[in-house]
């Protein structure tokens, strides 16, 4: 995988900033192999991922070790390949029966380009049944996935807020989720509920999204993004967001 820099940020910084935005409830260290374990929902919080993409001689047996770890956490050993894999880290996992999944893109700009205050936005310290019900329309919502989302909010070490973008009515018309770690603001879980569709709120709501986030500090807005959602790539593209690098899954097979 290609690997690029924007202004400074680094493949691994936005790596560390996404395993601190998306906790899980157990880690270990393996080697240059961080191992994350939390109820087997999302995918970012029960995988293991590279952190040193330096040869590594005792990669057989390493990969033995960390699907031996997954066995006993009750979990399906789940890798996640970014540019700092080690060498060899793929043909490897092939060679073991594990598929790969459709890339997805790490994007990254300016906050300052698409940043807005808006009165309509709310800002949540936690996430709600409502902010869980809107995020179930875009999002497939697994009982471990929802009961991770629920958990998340008091496992956060940086300031974190789950938005909430209401019509007038008062209505929620679309939802979304930052962390600020530094000056790196992470979006995410991004979803417009079905009856507000193609009124370019997502959009509206990522720019108050920023707008709040820069009052605590953030500067450089980051997300990712499923390569083939051509739309909502097209509009992180418009934002002025661009891609820094891909990552991709390996399941067993």
């Amino acid at each position: 995988m290609n690997a690029y820099s924007w202004q400074g940020v680094s493949v691994s910084e936005l790596e560390r900033a996404s395993h601190t935005a998306v906790p899980a409830l157990r880690t270990a260290f393996d080697g240059p192999f961080l191992l994350r374990a939390f109820l087997g929902g999302t995918g970012r919080a029960n995988a293991v991922s590279a952190l040193d993409p330096a040869p590594d001689a005792s990669l057989p047996l390493r990969l033995e070790r960390i699907e031996a770890a997954y066995r006993r956490a009750g979990l399906p050993p789940r890798f996640r390949s970014t540019p700092l894999d080690p060498p060899g880290l793929e043909e490897a996992l092939l060679e073991r029966g594990y598929r790969a999944t459709e890339d997805s893109r790490v994007m990254a700009g300016p906050l300052a380009a698409f940043a807005a205050p808006d009165q309509a936005l709310e800002v949540k310290p936690a996430p709600d049944e409502e902010w869980l019900g809107i995020l179930a329309t875009a999002d497939y919502q697994t009982t471990e996935r929802r009961a991770e989302k629920q958990q998340a909010a008091r496992m956060m070490m940086v300031p974190a807020a789950w938005l909430v973008l209401r019509g007038r009515g008062g209505q929620a018309m679309a939802v979304g989720q930052l962390a600020v770690d530094g000056r790196l603001v992470g979006f995410f879980d991004i979803a417009t509920h079905p009856g507000f569709k193609r009124q370019g709120l997502a959009r509206r709501l990522i720019a108050a999204g920023a707008a709040w986030a820069a009052e605590q500090g953030g500067s450089t807005a980051w997300l990712q993004v499923s390569a083939a959602n051509a739309p909502a790539c097209a509009l992180y593209e418009a934002l002025g967001l661009r891609e820094i690098y891909r990552y991709r899954y390996y399941l067993p097979g």
